[in-house]
């Protein structure tokens, strides 16, 4: 069946748009095929520096036919009616057709449309798929008025081996491309995909990123085995190099032994966010005086002037880091607090050194709740947490915030555990990240997330649906890890109240109820990945005072292993049947019914009473368990009614001739009740 080829030909597209890009390409041409009636087998999308490149297999050489049948008005119906069918389906009353049908005759029309050859369906449709791209930032170049991410150069465009004339921003696609900018800048014709890859590898582009970032990956890992290295491994960057050249040269470089006393995460940053190097690291593990750089070319002299001339360039950038370096520790960095009062942290919440101002007295709460925690250390760590964004190293890179914190705390011979808690307070940042397990550093690093929640709940900047311009969902994560990654009997509502008098007049209309609630849908989403069921969640959360996140999730854990045994199950299903029982008859009598004033004297059968003796003593061991939150022996407690509800419902009629008899019944079923919503709220279980 044929094949479908199309290339867009442009300037440089940023590294990071590009997989994205490819990827809308296939979903838009995908989706305008689908909506044309046109099939395909299979299809891929492929990106460089200079072009995207989609082919299509299998698609069928014409649409299929239609035969379409639709019935219009009665036959005799007013001619106004008839009319308005026959220009709707662009036939004339001669041309339908009088159906008898069991209410009537009717007029039917058949439209029969003959399907368009797929060659002449593409070029609108490729057409409207390109100048559709989302790019993030898009440009105009000429007079023209399309815009796409960099001006384009050429369209390929290829159909069962002809030319389909797509036309954007001024261009008609041809048959014909250009391979690497320096190797092998000529045009050239293909005739297929299979032509235009081997053509394209024979003048120096590797199409697939994937094998461009495998090549880079071997080439840099030899490249350091020959110097008894290895290599630094980031994805991320590895991505990025690979969507910066057509054809991959790895080469390696040397830094200057002056620089190798700087910081390494100062020499890797630099490297990475300047110039998209790779690290290398010795036989110790620690940071070896050589990089990995990526060229796009086969140089003459085999890479040498392109690695003196990046040897050059790393060395004036590390320059000014060092620089940076010998500066920043002229002065404590408590010295660089007042300056926080310079640098908002949000316009309705103040400065970062007010900020900090919490975060000190927060964390100083906190330490009570942490086993090892130290008071003023946490105290401490809070104040400094924030000094180094005010440092020329952090103004730099940003990204080396709370890290370059702990190089200076340390120069200012600030205990160790002060340091530490400065670099991890931004941490976990998100699910792969470490969680902090340091005292200081968990009750720093609390003490910064729930001040940043509970202020922009209390000014209800809350996350809306996708939207979370604060980074809040993030935040309650980090601290839920935190919380349960240490075993921390933390109160939360207690917690937030506290920081929410620290904001003052600002969180006078904190509602802590809805944060906790948030951090429960949060909690869900945490616990996805480990099979926790988020109905189980939910039905322990609604249970009143669950603010302790350890204590809770030991809650549903019991609650999981309950409902997941016949007992449970039984039970569970007996408690609904008793409660639709509750709600039927409650709304039929205009009130509820009293557990609490239920005559055990006037039971008339067995089952009853022993219903009741049993309800009496599990709630005695019940008590006994969550006061030691011992939760599996209080579910354990709870299964043994199993047979006694059994009995009951299969011997007892509740709604008794005698209104005594059944009012007393349905308070009986209103202890069941009230027992079952002491260990969770079951209205909640899905299933």
């Amino acid at each position: 069946m044929p094949q479908l080829l199309l290339e867009l030909f442009s300037e440089e597209i940023p590294a990071r748009m590009q997989p994205r890009a490819a990827a809308d390409l296939k979903r838009l041409v995908a989706d305008g095929l689908k909506s044309a009636g046109l099939t395909f087998e299979a299809a891929e999308a492929y990106a460089t520096p200079r072009r995207l490149a989609l082919v299509m297999h299998g698609l069928p050489a014409a649409q299929a036919d239609v035969r379409e049948e639709r019935r219009g008005p009665r036959a005799d119906a007013p001619d106004k009616a008839i009319q308005g069918f026959l220009r709707a389906a662009g036939l004339t009353r001669e041309a339908c057709e009088v159906r008898a049908t069991d209410k009537g005759d009717f007029l039917f029309a058949v439209i029969e449309r003959e399907g368009r050859a797929t060659a002449d369906v593409l070029p609108a449709l490729l057409g409207e798929a390109v100048a559709s791209l989302p790019w993030p930032k898009s440009m105009r170049w000429g007079a023209g008025p399309a815009r796409w991410v960099r001006p384009l150069h050429h369209i390929l465009c290829l159909f069962d081996g002809a030319v389909v004339p797509v036309s954007f921003a001024g261009l008609t696609a041809a048959d014909r491309t250009r391979g690497h900018r320096f190797h092998a800048p000529d045009v050239f014709a293909v005739k297929d995909f299979d032509d235009y890859r081997d053509k394209l590898t024979a003048a120096r582009v590797m199409l697939d990123a994937a094998e461009r970032r495998e090549r880079i990956e071997a080439d840099a890992d030899a490249l350091a085995a020959a110097e008894k290295l290895t290599l630094s491994r980031g994805d991320a960057l590895l991505e990025e190099v690979a969507g910066l050249v057509e054809w991959p040269v790895t080469l390696i470089g040397r830094i200057d032994a002056d620089f190798m006393s700087l910081p390494p995460e100062v020499l890797v940053t630099s490297m990475r966010a300047h110039q998209r190097y790779l690290s290398l690291t010795g036989a110790d593990g620690g940071l070896a005086p050589r990089f990995v750089v990526v060229a796009n070319l086969e140089a003459e002299d085999g890479g040498a002037r392109i690695v003196a001339g990046n040897e050059r360039v790393l060395r004036a950038r590390l320059a000014d880091a060092r620089f940076f370096w010998d500066q920043d520790r002229k002065r404590r960095l408590e010295e660089r607090v007042p300056a926080l009062r310079d640098v908002v942290f949000h316009a309705r919440l103040g400065t970062l050194a007010e900020k900090v101002d919490r975060m000190e007295a927060l964390a100083g709460e906190l330490a009570g709740h942490i086993p090892g925690a130290d008071r003023d250390r946490c105290r401490a760590a809070a104040l400094l947490a924030k000094a180094d964004l005010t440092t020329e190293m952090v103004g730099e890179f940003p990204e080396l915030q709370g890290v370059m914190g702990r190089y200076y705390a340390r120069h200012d011979g600030e205990h160790d555990a002060v340091a530490e808690a400065i670099a991890a307070h931004y941490s976990p940042l998100g699910p792969s990240d470490t969680c902090p397990t340091a005292p200081t550093s968990v009750a720093v690093a609390l003490a910064d997330k729930i001040d940043t929640l509970v202020g922009f709940f209390a000014i209800d900047e809350k996350p809306t649906g996708s939207k979370d311009p604060f980074a809040l969902r993030r935040a309650a994560l980090g601290v839920i890890r935190l919380i349960l990654e240490n075993d921390l009997r933390l109160p939360l509502l207690e917690v937030f109240r506290t920081a929410g008098r620290l904001h003052g007049e600002t969180a006078a209309g904190l509602d802590a109820d809805g944060l906790l609630a948030f951090f429960a849908d949060r909690l869900k989403v945490h616990l996805r990945e480990r099979g926790v069921r988020h109905d189980l969640i939910s039905a322990v959360f609604a249970l009143p005072g669950q603010d302790d996140l350890v204590r809770l999730m030991a809650r549903v854990d019991a609650l999981n292993a309950f409902i997941e045994s016949d007992d449970g199950i039984n039970l569970l299903t007996a408690h609904r049947r008793a409660a639709n029982i509750l709600r039927i008859e409650a709304k039929k009598d205009g009130r509820d019914f009293d557990a609490d004033t239920i005559d055990d004297t006037a039971f008339a059968q067995p089952e009853e009473n022993r219903l009741f003796d049993h309800l009496g003593a599990v709630r005695d061991r019940v008590n006994d368990s969550l006061r030691s939150e011992n939760f599996r022996d209080a579910f354990t407690a709870f299964a043994s009614l199993r047979p006694d509800v059994d009995a009951f419902f299969d011997q007892v009629t509740v709604n008794a001739s005698s209104a005594n008899l059944r009012e007393n019944r349905l308070k009986l079923l209103s202890l069941v009740d009230v027992q079952f919503g002491r260990l969770a709220d079951f209205s909640r279980i899905e299933g």
